[in-house]
């Protein structure tokens, strides 16, 4: 299946709501984010801005990590959850995976390293 830039943005924006957070301006404190991060197979992924990918078989479950990185803000945070991974044809998995509900939702993550 191959996924239109429409596509991708609209799964990226679906993830980023249902499984991350959003970060206060924190750069110059020299803090990082935790929004998009996502783990499959003990490696640590975050979302990529890889425009046209096509998904391939289903992998397994990939957990969207907890995040608080707004600890002033009087939200929660967001829980931990799961989603579905799916290979990236041509992609190694250990490089490149895509997530999402479906395969039709996924969106690409590349390996944090």
């Amino acid at each position: 299946m191959t996924i239109t830039r429409k596509a991708l943005v609209t799964a990226a924006a679906a993830l980023m709501a249902a499984g991350a957070c959003t970060a206060a301006d924190t750069e110059s404190e020299g803090s990082a984010s935790c929004a998009g991060l996502v783990t499959y197979d003990s490696r640590g992924y975050l979302p990529t801005e890889k425009s046209v990918f096509t998904v391939g078989e289903r992998l397994g479950t990939a957990t969207i990590e907890e995040c608080d990185d707004t600890p002033n803000d009087s939200g929660d945070g967001v829980p931990e959850s799961r989603t579905g991974a799916y290979r990236i044809e041509g992609v190694d998995p250990a490089e490149g995976i895509a997530v999402g509900d479906s395969a039709a939702d996924a969106a690409p993550m590349a390996v944090h390293r």
